[in-house]
């Protein structure tokens, strides 16, 4: 069966599942071809479902994700319409072929949505970087980063974090692996070679330090963050937390762990590593203040934009007590002479436009309603399951029954199409079963559809 005339989709060719891709990507093609020029105003929902023989819901998904990557748009009873054409990175063709490649949709990931990162702005920047660029910025860089960007981020962090640093306070690193590597080689050569992390704790985060120290010593988190009486009793001298937002759980570290943990520092001359995670987005709460102005000599503070602009760009940074900083500038440059010219003076000319903190603006509207519409399907879904970490991140914990096996669930909804961790999976010691729910990266009726289909193996 065919749909309209000038879109000539063969419904007969979609898959059994991830129709609501395959369809994107033919629209995407035809828009990107030409056949759809820009204006065109697309047929409705209702009457394109009627045509193909497919959910009204799959045609508005599709639509959906389409809006979201700015090709489309939906206008006041004007319904929708082609905005612009991909770019040729973006076009992906289709192939009728979808045997063994299924589409996931994977709700595993807490990455952004990335179809919102700001491309307009970003080129604008870099063109005017490369216009007024000079020859000793278009040299070789500081290994500690592009001055202009430390002190771009020591502006940032005073005003989002509360931490009030000097640029040369600040070391550009290759997001937060690249500063726990860096950190976590320089610790080695002090002669400490164990760190404490929070169980559970981010998976990654673990491997990293995994590969570079000889002991990894899982500390317990509970409604008030990580248990400083029990990290006090693993004899480690280096501890890994969240404290804003921690990772898997969404607990904040309260006041009172606060306060024990840099008097645990002070005894035993120890290091606290604060990965600022998720410090960006908070939804029904007040910000909280990065532990580092509290004790400057004691605390590396780590974080990047990967959640607010992308990932790929490979840009963060460290700020180290000053006793360690000139041993990690050493040993970035040793390593690889520090982070590209170009992308830092870029994210700088962002930072100083105000262009950053506009995007930050607008995701946290996108990503409060995908956190709205999450909750809303999950208690429709997973009635009596509990619900944490609301308040801020992108992800949620849903607790599930006691003696229901979260891995054998993850496998299940796999086998389904559907991505989503279990929350065992970033355990050291066992614990209530749960699953880990990103929404940042997708529309909301996917979301609603990879929930609906979660509820169908939840007991």
């Amino acid at each position: 069966m065919r749909g309209s005339d000038f879109l000539q989709i063969v419904s007969d060719q979609a898959p059994p599942r991830g129709r609501t891709r395959w369809l994107a990507d033919r629209l995407r093609a035809a828009i990107a071809g030409g056949t759809v020029p820009v204006g065109t105003r697309l047929p409705a929902t209702r009457v394109l479902a009627a045509e193909l023989s497919l959910a009204r819901g799959t045609i508005a998904a599709s639509y959906q994700l389409l809006i979201d990557e700015g090709l489309l748009a939906t206008n006041q009873g004007g319904g929708t319409t082609v905005a612009a054409a991909p770019v040729a990175s973006e076009v992906r063709t289709p192939s009728p072929d979808v045997e063994g490649e299924p589409d996931l949709l994977d709700i595993s990931s807490g990455l952004p949505d990335l179809s919102a990162f700001p491309r307009a702005a970003w080129l604008r920047a870099e063109r005017l970087v490369l216009a007024t660029a000079t020859s000793r910025e278009l040299g070789y860089v500081d290994p500690q980063g592009e001055p202009r960007l430390r002190a771009a981020l020591a502006g940032w962090l005073a005003r989002s974090r509360g931490v009030t640093v000097s640029p040369d306070s600040v070391i550009v690193t290759a997001g937060v692996a690249g500063a726990l590597s860096l950190l976590s080689q320089v610790l080695r050569d002090r002669g400490v070679t164990g760190c404490a992390i929070e169980d559970p704790g981010a998976d990654g985060t673990r491997r990293v330090l995994e590969y570079w120290m000889d002991t990894i010593s899982p500390i317990p988190v509970d409604g008030e963050g990580l248990n400083v009486d029990r990290l006090a009793a693993s004899g480690e001298r280096a501890v890994l937390v969240t404290p804003a937002h921690q990772f898997p759980t969404g607990v904040v570290l309260s006041p009172q762990r606060r306060r024990a943990l840099h008097a645990w520092a002070e005894d035993v001359d120890g290091l606290i590593i604060e990965d600022d995670y998720d410090s960006e987005y908070r939804y029904d709460r007040a910000p909280v203040r990065a532990l580092q102005a509290a004790a400057p000599d004691r605390i590396v503070h780590v974080s990047s934009l990967s959640k607010v602009l992308a990932p790929a760009l490979r840009l963060g940074w460290m700020i180290a007590p000053s006793h360690l900083r000139q041993d990690l500038v050493r040993k970035r440059w040793a390593t690889d002479l520090g982070s590209p010219a170009l992308p830092q003076l870029v994210l700088a000319e962002l930072i100083e436009s105000g262009a950053l903190e506009r995007q930050l603006r607008s995701l946290r509207l996108r990503h409060r309603e995908r956190r709205d519409a999450a909750v809303r399907a999950l208690a429709e879904h997973l009635p009596g399951c509990g619900i944490a970490g609301i308040a801020a991140g992108l992800h949620l914990v849903v607790s599930l029954p006691d003696g229901v096996d979260d891995a054998e669930i993850s496998a299940r909804a796999r086998d389904l199409g559907i991505g989503v961790q279990p929350l065992s999976r970033h355990r050291f010691e066992p614990g209530p079963p749960g699953l880990v729910i990103a929404y940042g990266s997708h529309p909301i009726p996917r979301l609603e559809q990879a929930i609906a289909t979660l509820g169908t193996l939840v007991p």
